[in-house]
């Protein structure tokens, strides 16, 4: 036990170094820097455009001017102290611009992880109990049409037919402006009324794969001996289908929604854009455009370690679904 517990460790140990010099190198790896053009991203904004002494003297004071190996040890050291840097462009720190955006990106992604994989394994039961039949080949159809649509082009989708022409849900944005709320509850409205379709969005791009999965899973373990078993005891088909079979099922989808997490947070920057949600991914896309090295490290960083704390967690409950993992 203790040997498996130092090898777990040694692992995820060397995944985020090797995650940490990905986030360090690959910005620098884009052509130009953040001081040869400095440009804001909103219409109406105004350009500044550097002299070479003026882009010298920000590049020796952000230390960019030093050789990549000394730049990456002071980047090490101050991750070890919670230092993510200062951002260049919002000229405040790393850690309080992520902060600000943060909570809006995990708003929607686990809105749109806890619908898309309980609509999946619905879906996916009742396409499986019906199988060959004319409920299992629409439901199937229309999964597939899904799964074809990309994610942002399935937003601008859903943009222009409920903002634009029924006009049912903003254009953009995470709350009303200016907006003077009598209470919590209806501001806690206003932010899920236009969070409602960025996470509709995520759902449908990922409701495919979870609604496959469950479907093709449950009709391979229906033909299992212990179904058969449980049906000659005399059990209900509603028991053998929740007891027996959608909880083993469900052994392969929890590890789909692990992985779904992390494609949604690569998702996100595309569906954030086209809603103009102010979250992490809307930011990112801002911090790629100005070079904004110590930004892209931190929001990359971020991400990164979630998914690894995601998995992390999949491992834990996988173990009390099935207890043969935890043997």
């Amino acid at each position: 036990m203790e040997k498996d517990r130092n090898s777990f460790i040694f692992r995820f140990l060397s995944t985020l170094f090797v995650i940490l010099a990905i986030n360090f190198f690959l910005p620098r790896m884009m052509p130009g820097d953040p001081f040869s053009t400095t440009s804001a991203d909103e219409v109406g904004e105004e350009i500044i455009v550097m002299t070479e002494e003026q882009r010298l003297y920000y590049m020796k004071y952000y230390g960019l001017d030093r050789p990549l190996y000394e730049q990456f040890s002071k980047y090490m050291k101050n991750l070890i102290t919670g230092d993510l840097g200062r951002s260049i462009y919002y000229k405040m720190p790393v850690r309080d611009v992520i902060w600000l955006h943060l909570p809006w990106t995990m708003l929607i992604v686990m809105g749109a992880t806890a619908i898309s994989t309980i609509s999946g394994v619905v879906l996916g039961t009742v396409s499986a109990k019906n199988r060959k039949k004319g409920s299992d080949r629409v439901i199937m159809t229309g999964m597939i049409a899904f799964a074809e649509i990309p994610s942002f082009l399935l937003g601008l989708i859903l943009l222009l037919i409920f903002s634009v022409y029924f006009r049912l849900f903003p254009l953009a944005g995470a709350v009303t402006p200016f907006a003077n709320y009598n209470g919590p509850a209806e501001q806690a409205w206003d932010i899920l009324y236009h969070a409602f379709l960025p996470v509709l969005t995520l759902s449908l791009s990922q409701l495919t794969g979870v609604y496959l999965l469950t479907r093709n899973t449950l009709i391979t373990v229906t033909t299992k001996d212990y179904i058969r078993t449980a049906r000659a005891k005399g059990m209900g088909e509603k028991t053998v289908w929740v007891r027996h079979a959608l909880r083993n099922a469900l052994l392969p989808v929890v590890t789909r929604t692990g992985f779904m997490i992390g494609i949604m947070m690569g998702g996100v920057v595309l569906v954030e854009s086209v809603f103009s949600y102010p979250g992490i991914g809307m930011t990112l896309r801002s911090a790629v455009i100005n070079r904004d090295y110590p930004l892209i490290q931190g929001i990359l960083l971020v991400i990164a370690v979630s998914i690894l704390i995601c998995n992390m967690l999949v491992d834990k409950i996988y173990g009390k679904l099935d207890p043969r993992v935890r043997i």
